[in-house]
């Protein structure tokens, strides 16, 4: 058991010393465990077996072309933006999925404030009026609301509205080591690996609100608390076993290393690939409260509201777990596939604000020789409870899982 792996079983106070090993002091916060069971479902005329907890279904709602991530209107319709440059538009029961718009480009995600719609595509943020039970968007009505840095490499921008009503946005940088931060010293068009929240006050671009992650695809505010938390997909030059990926915590002007500094689960120790002088130092670097195995690959994180699912999950977070494709034991792709890490959905165990493990909630996604049949990209909480995730290669489409009554 590593230092992370002992850390999530108890509430932890973290210090440590330059380069140095990680000091605990811990008080123990139990948390329920979950039973699984294995269930059976048919897409595309295939018989497909996944391992679910106890007293939930899987269900396949219906095909979608390359979905990325997911967001609910107050009305209880479904957005989902595309790498097909489609924003769709799915009502209850979510079966069928029509085109809001097609806006081009690769619109990854979307969020919504009074009266209007926001999508995300790579070179900025685009903004539209829109009102609940709208069916279309015209296209001439879609304007830019801020530019973002384009170009290629780690592409996906996803957008969040934060409790204070400002729009956050996170941009991974381009490579593993790409001399790029969020933050002073740095061009418009290095501004990446992070979280930005846009100014809309008149003055140009953003404020950083969070630097030093690689590429933080999901993000999610914690209920009650209002905390942002983000998953980050680590670099690739360390092999298959190293560097873990990140749950991290996110707070005003937090800085959490990349690419200059990686923690290995033990100890936080420079990345002698970026050339760069680090902008902070190692002693300003925030650790994640939360890690998953190298070339996880995390993708969308959703908390979970009261209400939905098992009251003793409330407050968890549920984390898509996109799946390597890298193999063992380079960690290049020319080995064997059955080596890869698998999809899942997996779930971090809070107890209050303190993250506590990491548990699995939905395999199965990877059979035995290495075949995926669906790799979870976006996950969100629709109003009736259910957990709705997309899948954007294998199965091209929307899942949910729900607690049988």
């Amino acid at each position: 058991m590593n230092f992370f792996s002992k850390c999530f079983s108890a509430r932890c106070t973290v210090s440590f010393s330059l380069f140095g090993m990680f000091f605990i002091s811990a008080s123990v916060a139990e948390t329920t465990p979950l039973r699984y069971q294995t269930q059976s479902l048919t897409i595309a005329g295939r018989q497909v077996q996944a391992q679910v907890p106890q007293g939930y279904r899987l269900e396949f709602l219906g095909p979608l072309n390359t979905p990325r991530m997911l967001a609910f209107a107050s009305d209880g319709a479904l957005f989902i933006g595309s790498k097909a440059g489609i924003v769709y538009r799915l009502v209850p029961p979510y079966t069928t999925a029509n085109k809001l718009i097609d806006i081009g480009g690769y619109p990854h995600s979307v969020a919504f404030r009074q009266g209007e719609i926001l999508i995300a595509k790579t070179d900025g943020v685009y903004r539209a009026p829109y009102q609940n039970g709208q069916e279309r968007l015209d296209s001439n009505a879609v304007k830019l609301l801020a530019a973002l840095p384009d170009g290629w490499g780690h592409n996906s921008r996803t957008l969040s509205v934060g409790p204070d009503g400002r729009i956050y946005v996170s941009l991974g940088i381009q490579g593993n080591c790409s001399d790029q931060y969020l933050g002073k010293g740095y061009g418009f068009d290095d501004q990446r690996g992070g979280v930005l929240v846009l100014r809309e006050d008149g003055k140009p671009h953003w404020l950083p609100y969070a630097s030093g992650l690689r590429n933080p695809v999901g993000l999610a505010w914690q209920p009650k608390s209002n905390v942002l938390y983000a998953s980050n997909n680590g670099p690739d030059h360390w092999g298959y076993d190293l560097p873990p990926e990140y749950f991290s915590r996110l707070t005003p002007d937090s800085f959490h290393g990349m690419p200059w500094f990686q923690s290995d689960g033990t100890r936080l120790k420079p990345d002698t690939c970026a050339s760069s002088k680090p902008p902070r130092p190692a002693s300003e670097v925030s650790l994640p409260v939360a890690t998953f195995p190298a070339r996880s690959a995390p993708m969308g994180v959703s908390f979970v509201p009261e209400g939905a699912l098992d009251p003793a999950l409330s407050g968890d977070a549920i984390v898509a777990i996109h799946g390597s494709w890298g193999t063992q034991p380079s960690g290049g792709p020319l080995g064997d596939p059955a080596s890869r890490r698998p999809p899942r959905l997996a779930i971090v165990r809070f107890a209050g604000n303190n993250a506590q493990r990491v548990d699995d909630f939905v395999t199965g996604f990877q059979t035995a020789n290495g075949d995926r049949w669906a790799r979870p990209i976006g996950v969100a909480f629709g109003p009736d409870g259910a957990l709705y995730f997309t899948s954007d290669s294998a199965t091209e489409g929307l899942f949910r899982i729900r607690r049988m009554q």
